[in-house]
């Protein structure tokens, strides 16, 4: 497979304000390419694409709301066609299930299922009529085995692996690349008060953002941040839920959700409206 240049691309970027989002559109910059970032925090979109300079657009776009991203898609398209739909927003509340809010779990549902859903089924026509684009839904390691205390949250990055997969197939052909990258502990507020898994290294947005560039560079179908968890993580349907659920145990993964500081997520968990 040959390599795509970045060079001129227009590419979207949504929770782009901070954290992975930002890391990510910088690097894109570096490579190249034009990066709309979109953010709920109008403020934080906008000193974004100021950061960066020349070719950074900044605009407020609420993922969880289809008329928001329409008008957030058309702001982006209104100076080209998006090349490139990085679906990267998304919100981590933890702790056990009934401990939280039935609206938190909600949010957590309309924020990164149906953002990606809403950000899919805005930017896909286009990209179809050409035969050409590529979509990039960023889920997590999470998403691929249960993490006591993250029940909502490993629910909906499961549910966004599917969505990308599912694109996958059902748009084979068409010309368009489908990407799920799936990060383990990332050094973000996301994971604030928590305590990371054994063997596995916390890895810095800045290592995300280049696996996500070179992704584009090279289309491929599952990204792991690190790459170390992929082949931890691929033999586990087959070993049985009893080894599974022992191999997570010896990692700490069935306590990394649970065993937080909570005054060291006051400030995360304020900004998410937990």
């Amino acid at each position: 497979m040959g390599t795509t240049s970045l060079q001129g691309r227009r590419i979207v970027i949504t929770g782009a304000g901070r954290g992975i989002g930002l890391a990510t559109a910088k690097e894109l910059h570096t490579r190249g390419a034009t990066v709309i970032i979109g953010d709920v925090d109008e403020r934080s979109a906008l000193a974004a694409a100021k950061s960066i300079g020349s070719n950074a657009e900044g605009y407020a776009v609420d993922v969880s709301g289809y008329d928001s991203f329409a008008a957030f898609h058309q702001k982006a398209t209104a100076n080209g066609i998006i090349d490139v739909l990085i679906n990267n927003a998304g919100i981590m509340p933890i702790g056990r299930f009934l401990d939280q809010s039935a609206d938190t779990h909600r949010r957590a549902v309309q924020i990164n299922v149906l953002g990606a859903i809403n950000g899919m089924h805005l930017t896909l026509p286009a990209m179809v009529a050409r035969g050409s684009g590529h979509i990039i839904n960023v889920a997590s390691t999470a998403g691929k085995t249960p993490v006591p205390g993250g029940l909502t949250y490993c629910g909906t990055k499961s549910a966004v692996i599917a969505i990308t997969e599912t694109a996958r197939v059902e748009y084979k052909g068409s010309g368009i690349d489908f990407t799920c990258v799936m990060p383990s502990f990332t050094n973000t507020e996301l994971i604030a008060g928590t305590t990371a898994t054994k063997l596995i290294p916390v890895v810095e947005p800045e290592d995300v953002a280049r696996a996500i560039a070179d992704a584009i560079e090279r289309p491929k179908p599952d990204v792991f941040v690190p790459r170390i968890v992929g082949p931890l993580l691929w033999p586990q349907p087959l070993l049985g839920r009893r080894i599974r659920d022992l191999f997570n145990h010896s990692l700490g993964a069935d306590r990394s959700f649970l065993d937080f500081d909570p005054k060291a997520r006051s400030g995360y968990d304020k900004r998410i409206g937990k």
